[in-house]
């Protein structure tokens, strides 16, 4: 290992954390992990990842801090909190929060850190499990441009694509972005599929003719076969698309923007939750579709 390598902490070991936290380890960083349940900090430690028995703790033993929690109320709670990152880190500390919340929630969060000496950059990222595990992740970053280039090596050990946005809450005013797409995509694919097979076309086809032409889309490639083979599983779980799409109504309404289609994925997301299939993948909204349309994509 690398004496040069900066120490990093990695606090939150969910399905995009763990194998961010691997990549990271693989590339030959010495990692501090910290998660609530042991099970997965128990594998990263076969890995050779160290043990913290809180936030305040992983900063105590590094140098850049990634967390990768659910919400806005987690990211403040882990980073801010009576046992948070701000506890325990030393001036000039790097704090990369890569989960997805809002622009807001970086803005107050930067502030907070900066009153420590703490750095801080909003880095959510795109491309799933899939692309956590392969280290080929999108990257979209906000914050000081200075901070953001020296931690361009941490970034390239878990992504492919790395982009500075501009300010602080510039990375998650565009995964919002992101999501408003990837949202509208998914209702898309299984919108096609259900009018398709409906009207007699085989589900297979559909996708090889879609995915040959302009209307082509991450989103069929990669969704759509999962959809036809009611594979359900998550890549990114539709409770965490809903949670996104929430913050960007709510962005909207601040700047008075209409998002019609965000509207109605967001409504019917409502609907995957309510039907309790909000740890499967986006791709179950295809479900509530069928529901609707009383007839099955098949």
């Amino acid at each position: 290992m690398s004496r040069n390598l900066p120490k990093v902490g990695f606090i939150g070991l969910g399905l995009m954390g763990k194998p961010m936290a691997a990549s990271l380890l693989r590339k030959g960083y010495s990692v501090t992990v910290f998660n609530r349940s042991k099970k997965d900090v128990e594998e990263l430690v076969a890995l050779q990842a160290k043990s913290a028995d809180s936030p305040k703790e992983v900063a105590e033993n590094s140098e850049i801090i990634i967390d990768m929690v659910t919400d806005g109320p987690d990211v403040q709670d882990v980073l801010l909190g009576p046992q948070g990152v701000i506890q325990g880190a030393q001036n000039g500390t790097i704090v990369i929060d890569m989960s997805t919340n809002s622009p807001d929630v970086a803005i107050s969060t930067a502030l907070e850190l900066e009153k420590k000496g703490v750095e801080f950059l909003d880095a959510p990222v795109s491309g799933g499990d899939k692309g956590a595990r392969e280290g080929t992740l999108s990257i979209m970053v906000g914050g000081k441009k200075e901070i953001f280039e020296r931690s361009i090596p941490i970034l390239e050990a878990m992504g492919k694509t790395i982009t500075y946005m501009g300010k602080t809450g510039s990375g998650q005013a565009m995964k919002l972005c992101n999501q408003v797409a990837v949202s509208i995509h998914t209702m898309a694919t299984s919108e096609a599929l259900l009018f398709g097979t409906s009207l007699g076309l085989k589900a297979e086809e559909i996708l090889k003719v879609l995915t040959s032409g302009a209307a082509n889309s991450w989103n069929l490639q990669n969704l759509g076969p999962k959809i036809i083979a009611r594979d359900f599983e998550p890549g990114f779980k539709a409770a965490h698309l809903y949670k996104d799409l929430k913050a960007v109504l709510r962005t909207a309404e601040k700047e008075n923007l209409p998002l019609p289609g965000s509207t109605t994925a967001y409504e019917l997301f409502g609907a995957v939750l309510a039907a309790k299939d909000g740890e499967k993948g986006t791709q179950v909204v295809a479900r509530i579709l069928e529901k609707l349309g009383e007839r099955k994509i098949s």
